[in-house]
């Protein structure tokens, strides 16, 4: 049964440069429109694909806090007309841009259900923030995570990205002790990856991006892993760091390979087997809903053996590994009866280990994740 849903929300007031989700900028966009087609895909999807009760929302961008107060209002009441959790501990999250939300929206915010917020921080170098595209600054932060917490959130996140351009490993300690001095309950913390069709893809083409070596941006990675444990948060998967209950609940429906709703414009889901793709083009978007019900792109029906591979890859990202027991239960095979290859290749890489109950990553295989990751695709020849 579906217990979660994201929600795209693709506008935003400026554009990053490594930033390659779906987005434009909001100025003269129809968004109210959107908002009304938005509703319109929820309406039919939770109609087709029914939930009982839902554990975690979602939404994200763009930036969600882009939308102006009346817009905000709108978004929260289609969540609370068709998606409201009753759980009583149940998770709503916002993402936010520092400095972009003023107290009266956090107030709004707060009295419709949002009860998690995570900012996109990024850096505490105002130079790297200039060279991300970034219009925030070192003091937008501090201001932003303070007015939330006196307007009532006390379940904060704060992405981080390291491995940027011309940044040296003191800019990544700097960073993470300004994060610390904030005493928020989690972190994730990304490695810049370079994606086609951004600002930064067409300077790398050019030889115009200056990035760290593979070896210190292992090093970085090392750094935040470290420094995170020494200052309480625990390391739940590869990207993610948590006070002891603060972990997300919604990425961990992800992670355990769980279905969920994706609702907005190219939005991702997986539902009642089937892996969807929105349209990411407003119009097509629009379209799309108006001759079908529904904005997909593509439907994919997911095989048991893309199943019990995406269990693999999905789950090694969390620091508790894989489940024996839980693959068992899903998939009615053992998990060494499937990928015992792997796991004895993997392992004498010194890779994973494998428990009674779990294999799960080392730290050599921390940094070498993608490599792990692909390794459990199963092998048709």
């Amino acid at each position: 049964m579906i217990q979660s849903a994201y929600i795209h929300i693709p506008f935003c007031q400026h554009i990053c440069h490594y930033c390659d989700f779906n987005k434009m900028f909001i100025d003269r966009q129809p968004v109210e429109q959107y908002l009304d087609y938005l509703e319109k895909e929820i309406e039919n999807t939770v109609q087709q694909v029914p939930f009982k009760q839902l554990q975690t929302i979602f939404v994200g961008g763009g930036t969600p806090t882009a939308l102006n107060m009346k817009q905000t209002e709108r978004l929260l009441s289609i969540i609370d007309k068709h998606l409201r959790p009753k759980a009583t501990e149940y998770e709503l999250t916002f993402e936010a841009n520092p400095g972009d939300v003023p107290k009266e929206k956090l107030k709004l915010l707060i009295e419709g259900g949002v009860n998690r917020l995570s900012f996109g921080v990024q850096t505490f170098q105002e130079s790297l923030l200039k060279k991300l595209g970034r219009t925030h600054t070192r003091q937008d932060v501090v201001k932003s995570v303070e007015d939330a917490k006196a307007a009532g959130f006390f379940n904060i996140n704060l992405d981080l990205i390291y491995a940027l351009p011309t940044q040296t490993i003191q800019d990544v300690r700097e960073t993470l002790q300004e994060a610390y001095a904030l005493d928020v309950p989690h972190f994730s913390a990304y490695s810049l990856i370079v994606e086609p069709k951004t600002v930064f893809y067409n300077m790398m083409q050019k030889g115009k991006l200056p990035l760290p070596s593979e070896e210190h941006e292992a090093q970085m990675y090392e750094i935040v892993m470290d420094e995170m444990e020494k200052n309480g948060y625990y390391q739940y998967e590869i990207s993610n760091f948590s006070k002891a209950g603060y972990e997300s609940r919604h990425n961990l429906t992800y992670w355990n390979n769980e279905e969920y709703y994706g609702f907005g414009a190219g939005a991702h889901g997986y539902t009642a087997g089937k892996r969807t793709q929105n349209a990411g083009p407003l119009k097509k978007y629009f379209t799309a809903i108006d001759e079908t019900g529904f904005p997909y792109v593509s439907a994919h029906p997911v095989t048991k053996q893309e199943q019990m591979e995406e269990e693999l890859f999905l789950g090694l990202r969390k620091t508790e590994g894989v489940s024996k027991g839980t693959f068992l239960q899903k998939f009615g095979l053992r998990l060494d009866a499937i990928f015992q290859k792997q796991i004895e290749e993997q392992t004498r890489l010194g890779l994973i280990e494998e428990t009674t109950e779990t294999i799960r990553l080392t730290r050599k295989g921390k940094l070498l994740g993608n490599e792990v990751f692909q390794s459990f695709l199963i092998d048709e020849s």
